[in-house]
């Protein structure tokens, strides 16, 4: 499928193979850090792939071991199915991207915070708490203060002062890095926070439920959200999912542990809140935590509905569900290989531009600017620059001074414009796009 925009930006600060993109204020290091031990020393894509599909599986293992004697072993396993076999999870599993890992981290953290709670004898407990916890602020700090604030909120209002240092050391240890940055690279934390929100369109009172609706037919990134919503088969799930963890909350109630219910519940709401109500697009990688943190309710509904009824009527529950289940797999399949195509397409895109520009004499080293520059920068081997937008790293002085040293590029769309310093500079056509190569 090759590497996708933000995997080039990601992979690039630690492999020796490229130039390093620019890294803007949203992001932080953890994903680097996470494929540091393969793309520091090899180009392969495919080794990096299963290194992180082993990584995650692996991590998705634990999370759901910190539940034990929580919930049965059946309810956890189905969980860990019913999360494993989304599309999404499936997609951005095995890619260097950080949802997956903060969805993860928030699991493994509300159990280990549940099991903290319920028996101070488990004094393993609260640093599984902070190093989980330390795992979302390491990917994304933003994300893990809004999932892990009402574990805080909780810790604080009851007193448990271990509980509450675990959690603030977890953030501590995973933002520091990301804190620190902000004040040598951004001009202060508020800078940073302030840059990130304008890059996302700017935060504020913003319903994207339906946006976050219209993505789920596979699509990566839903910017502009305007098209048409999916069929219902695609997002039926996305309706039935908050009503099988009401009738889970409904059974632990019953069954008197409600509170290994609801926290998930609230945790995975609070984890929605951002992306839900206060960005005006959608990328369904951004739910994966909500989806982590619903999976065992969900699960512990579906174990009711086919356990609970009388045995003459559990063959037929059990059918119906497991019906219901078969379907909700060839539909989750279905949008995964429509993902997987339009994605793996785009990527030759770029790799073929990448040629074309060898083609012309652009090779390293090189720099390219202009449009889609970061990703086609590092399938081509050059740096990647651009004066203005988002990922302005560089003036047009710096660009001028590059083309009297380095083989210079500037990327434009076939009915685009080069940027006005390219405007006397060679126009070149390259899969689909226009290279204007500086003399």
């Amino acid at each position: 499928m090759g590497l996708g925009w933000d995997e080039v930006v990601y992979v690039s600060q630690v492999t020796a193979h490229r130039p390093a993109a620019f890294f803007s204020a949203p992001r932080a290091r953890g994903v680097s850090l996470l494929v540091a031990p393969v793309a520091t020393w090899s180009s392969s894509t495919a080794l990096l792939r299963v290194h992180l599909a082993v990584l995650s599986g692996l991590g998705l293992f634990l999370a759901l071991r910190a539940w034990r004697g929580l919930f049965p072993p059946r309810v956890l396993a189905l969980a860990g199915a019913l999360f494993a076999t989304l599309w999404v999870t499936l997609f951005y599993g095995p890619q260097a991207m950080p949802n997956y890992w903060v969805a993860v981290g928030a699991l493994a953290a509300v159990g280990l915070f549940l099991r903290a709670r319920a028996g101070r004898l488990d004094r393993a407990a609260p640093w599984g708490v902070a190093a989980s916890v330390a795992l979302m602020a390491w990917m994304r700090p933003t994300d893990a203060v809004w999932t892990a604030a009402p574990l805080l909120i909780w810790a604080v209002c009851v007193r448990r002062w271990r509980l509450s240092a675990a959690l603030g050391a977890g953030l501590a240890a995973g933002a520091g890095q990301w804190v620190v940055e902000a004040y040598t690279g951004f001009g202060g934390l508020g800078a940073r926070l302030a840059e990130a929100a304008d890059i996302q369109g700017g935060l504020g009172w913003n319903i994207a439920v339906l946006d976050q609706l219209r993505s789920l037919d596979g699509q990566a990134l839903c910017r502009p959200c305007d098209g048409p919503l999916p069929s219902t088969a695609v997002v039926l799930w996305w309706f039935v999912l908050p009503l099988l963890a009401a009738l889970g909350l409904v059974v632990a109630v019953r069954a008197g542990r409600a509170a290994g219910t609801l926290l998930p519940l609230v945790c995975a709401a609070t984890a929605g809140v951002p992306y839900l109500f206060m960005i005006g697009y959608a990328a369904p990688r951004f739910l994966l935590p909500v989806y982590a943190l619903l999976a065992i309710p969900v699960a512990d509904g579906l174990v009711h509905l086919i356990t609970a009824p009388g045995r003459a009527v559990r063959p037929v529950t059990a059918t119906l569900v497991a019906l219901g289940l078969a379907g909700h797999l060839a539909v989750q399949y279905a949008v995964l290989e429509r993902a997987v195509a339009r994605t793996t397409a785009a990527h030759r895109d770029w790799a073929r531009t990448a040629a074309e520009l060898h083609r012309i004499g652009v090779r390293p080293p090189c720099l390219l600017t202009g449009e889609e520059a970061i990703p086609v920068a590092f399938y081509a081997g050059c740096s990647s620059a651009n004066v203005t937008g988002h990922n302005a790293n560089i003036t047009r002085a710096g660009v001028e001074r590059a083309a009297r040293r380095m083989p210079v590029a500037a990327l434009a769309a076939p009915d685009g414009r080069p940027p006005p310093y390219a405007r006397t500079w060679r126009p070149r056509p390259v899969a689909g796009m226009y290279a204007f190569v500086a003399p």
